[in-house]
């Protein structure tokens, strides 16, 4: 089966999203292989909030952080931008600025 890579274009989509339509200017993202991870923190010590992982061309699936720092996969899969809208507006509270 395929291996299906998230591109550096769909990072700055997602980031562009978080920051500018949903307002959550504390977020940023990375990719590394198949997945967007959505962290907020210093550079050198993260905070991982959630990740996209993508599984096909247009299809990506929704990860999240527990708090020790495991990943637990949801039942979210959806195009890139319905993954990231719901994950806004049903998992808003994981998005939330840890202090």
């Amino acid at each position: 089966m395929a291996k299906f890579s998230a591109e550096q274009p769909d990072a700055d989509a997602i980031e562009r999203y978080l920051r500018e339509e949903a307002g959550l200017g504390h977020l940023r993202t990375r990719r590394r292989g198949d997945l967007v991870i959505i962290e907020s923190g210093p550079e050198e010590d993260p905070v991982p909030h959630a990740r996209l992982r993508r599984v096909a061309v247009h299809l990506w699936c929704l990860e999240m952080a527990t708090h020790t720092g495991r990943w637990e996969p949801t039942p979210v899969r959806a195009q890139r931008d319905e993954v990231v809208r719901q994950l806004v507006e049903d998992f808003g509270w994981v998005l939330s600025p840890c202090e």
